[in-house]
């Protein structure tokens, strides 16, 4: 069910991100530019948070500790195949031709050779994956990020970020709810693998003596901010959508 309100719920997601923005106006000045919805965010955090210690965190530490390491590793093979998909396209869309073939010879030879992506035989035979997303591509054609916005369940993003998670969903297999072959239980897996792979992170941060929640926030902005400009972004202090195509590496 988690994995269909996923996939299913783009608009909604879209949706919530305007009322949330409309409702952060009422809030008054805020410190962090970047930030102006503080208070609401920091309300929706607090319910990630909880959701994450209570259900998802024991669950992939589970995973973690009693799955065969083979498979987890074929498991994380799979969906990053599946990841490199959206990647041909969003390459494609930025012009980086180079990228975008990388990206395409990676799903053709991990289908393949790889057995649906359970080898990554690619990286063995030296094609270096590209991933792209489409609120980087959004980025690199000069589109703003907007407020900085924690949604339900999916976490950190900005207003532009969130207008592209129904194009990368569409393009998806597994968040693609059309292709019958993949079930809920195939998107809870990737959440759970996911999280996995971030135990040892998240357990550093829950003992540091930090503000958690502005400490993920300024990680993800200065993350898609190196990604906007391919881990090259300018020393001057510009926005990330200031990008013009003929900037980035291609």
């Amino acid at each position: 069910m988690i994995a269909q309100l996923f996939s299913r719920s783009a608009h909604g997601l879209l949706v919530a991100a305007s009322v949330l923005f409309l409702a952060g106006c009422a809030t008054g000045p805020q410190t962090n530019p970047t930030d102006p919805l503080e208070p609401l965010n920091r309300s929706v955090f607090r319910f990630n948070d909880s959701l994450d210690e209570n259900v998802l965190k024991p669950v992939a530490t589970g995973y973690r500790d009693y799955t065969p390491t083979l498979v987890q590793t074929g498991v994380r093979n799979v969906f990053n195949n599946f990841s490199d998909v959206s990647a041909v396209l969003n390459n494609g869309l930025q012009l980086k031709g180079r990228q975008a073939a990388s990206s395409l010879m990676r799903v053709v030879v991990n289908t393949t050779v790889g057995v649906y992506g359970l080898f990554d035989v690619a990286t063995a035979i030296k094609l270096e994956r590209y991933p792209e997303d489409f609120g980087q591509t959004l980025g690199y054609w000069g589109v703003r990020s907007g407020p900085y916005l924690v949604l339900p369940l999916l976490g950190p993003s900005t207003v532009r970020d969130t207008a592209g998670l129904p194009v990368d969903w569409h393009v998806d297999p597994v968040s693609n709810a059309r292709i019958a072959s993949f079930s809920p239980e195939t998107q809870i897996l990737r959440i759970v693998d996911r999280r996995a792979g971030y135990l040892a992170a998240g357990n550093l941060l829950n003992e540091a003596s930090i503000d958690k929640y502005a400490f993920l926030r300024d990680a993800y902005l200065q993350r898609r901010r190196s990604q906007i400009f391919d881990g090259n972004p300018p020393d001057q202090d510009l926005p990330d959508q200031s990008q013009a195509p003929s900037q980035s590496s291609k």
